[in-house]
């Protein structure tokens, strides 16, 4: 039994639940421009240089996702003047009891983010937009040959297949270590703006924080990064996965009342994102290939509408927050 002040799962949020009536615009406006301006003055090497070809770009990549969360903490501690464990609970660190639901909803997080990305694999299969090879893995297997080609190493001692398996194996642990760089994001997003948002109603505040997410992505996305297309239209490609994807781990972080369980659902995401490349042939399409493409906006579509009919969103455990 939890003595957290926090509204029961099965209580609708009311404006005394909600610890607040009104969104707190001025403070969303300015996280907003913070986490964007930051994410462009990180990326700004890459910019000047020659885009992701730039050296640098994997260090700067990592220290992009860090931008919210620093947003999030300037906004928290300075700009609402709010420190400790109030502070804490802002931006949806805590609580995180009862641990049985805790551990559940980190359970639940990590099988969603990594269905996603199967799930639209087979759908764009079943559309024709990219084909299966389920029994050579042919598209893996010709990137690996490029590598150890440029390399000049002899061909790969093992099977391909058992490199699969272990890939596949290995996407939990993949999404431990990259929750450590999510929970940059997710500090930001769905601790701090998804609580801000909240008195619009879950849906405005899911669709908002989620639009934002993805127009912070731009400083990438505008140089190519996940569907190459380095123009508004990646860019409107990049809106619309977050939007989709953005609502589960929104979700999440409603029904659990704290930013974990969306913390690592972003990096099981992030590490079972490659999936498609993993088992199609090697004329594969980017758009075709990336959860955060069409294909992902069904499977998102598919999960959500599975939690609709559950009811899942009308319970909440979101904490009152003060933002």
């Amino acid at each position: 039994m939890t003595t957290d002040p926090a509204p029961a799962a099965s209580t609708p949020l009311t404006p005394e639940t909600r610890g607040t009536t009104t969104v707190p615009w001025i403070a969303v406006i300015a996280f907003t421009f913070i986490a964007c301006g930051l994410a462009w003055l990180v990326t700004l090497p890459l910019w000047l240089g020659d885009g992701l070809a730039t050296p640098v770009a994997p260090l700067l990549l990592p220290v992009m996702m860090f931008t919210p969360a620093l947003a999030a903490l300037i906004i928290t501690l300075f700009l609402r003047r709010t420190a400790g464990r109030r502070a804490w609970r802002m931006l949806a660190v805590v609580p995180i009891k009862p641990l049985g639901r805790f551990f559940g909803l980190l359970g639940i997080g990590l099988a969603i983010a990594v269905l996603v990305p199967v799930l639209a694999t087979f759908i764009a299969a079943a559309t024709g937009a990219l084909q299966l090879d389920l029994v050579n893995f042919s598209g893996f297997a010709a990137a690996l040959q490029a590598q150890l080609d440029a390399a000049g190493t002899p061909d790969l001692p093992i099977p391909v297949a058992t490199l699969v398996i272990t890939q596949l194996a290995f996407i939990p642990v993949g999404a431990v270590i990259n929750s450590f760089l999510a929970f940059g994001e997710e500090l930001g997003w769905r601790g701090w703006l998804l609580s801000a948002l909240r008195p619009l109603g879950t849906w405005p505040a899911l669709l908002i924080s989620g639009a934002i997410w993805g127009l912070w992505h731009a400083p990438i996305i505008l140089l190519g990064y996940n569907f190459a297309e380095p123009n508004l239209f990646g860019l409107a490609l990049m809106v619309m996965g977050c939007l989709s994807f953005g609502i589960l781990l929104g979700w999440l972080r409603l029904r659990s009342g704290n930013v974990w369980p969306a913390v690592l659902g972003h990096g099981a995401f992030n590490a079972a994102a490659g999936f498609a490349f993993l088992v199609s042939t090697p004329d594969l399409q980017p758009l075709a290939a990336s959860p955060l493409s069409w294909p992902g906006w069904l499977a998102c579509a598919a999960v959500i509408l599975l939690l609709l009919a559950l009811g899942q969103f009308k319970k909440s455990r979101l904490p009152q927050t003060g933002a």
